[in-house]
């Protein structure tokens, strides 16, 4: 049973390094992507929590449906950080970067309201895909709304 969890893991780590991306990009610039993602859905489902929108169940059920892939982003991205920063600068630098996502979004979204993002945090959950992160985290982290995004395509 051992063996099959860390296949698992190493599958879908090695998903989220093999995950398509913008051209040039590295795959700290994915996992680095798909953490921020992370951060601006949980962030977003707390602003969102007492509306009519409320997508708390939805955003537990993305996270425990995607934790392989959510925790090998976060290992990659501090693999890279460490490696850029040392292991001190490389907490730092975490820090830095979830505190800035939540200051980011904690006032909402910039284009997408809660009810939005939750129709979008229900079709991540319910996805099996990993690929399917980073194409939301490259639509939903822009500056704003994208034609054909498949996600922000709301």
């Amino acid at each position: 049973m051992h063996i099959g969890k860390t296949f698992i893991a190493a599958a879908s780590a090695a998903a989220v390094l093999l995950t398509p991306v913008a051209a040039g990009a590295a795959p700290s610039q994915n996992a680095e992507n798909i953490r921020k993602l992370d951060i601006m859905l949980m962030v977003t489902s707390l602003r969102c929590r007492m509306g009519k929108d409320d997508f708390q169940p939805q955003y537990r059920k993305f996270s425990a449906n995607h934790i392989t892939t959510l925790n090998g982003a976060a290992k990659t991205l501090e693999a890279g950080l460490v490696k850029r920063h040392g292991a001190k600068g490389a907490k730092r630098a975490l820090d830095r970067i979830s505190v800035g996502m939540a200051n980011q979004y904690g006032q909402g979204h910039p284009w997408l309201d809660c009810g939005a993002l939750k129709d979008i945090t229900s079709d991540l959950a319910a996805s099996k895909n990993p690929a399917d992160l980073s194409i939301a985290a490259d639509e939903l982290l822009a500056s704003g709304p994208r034609n054909g995004g498949r996600f922000a395509a709301r």
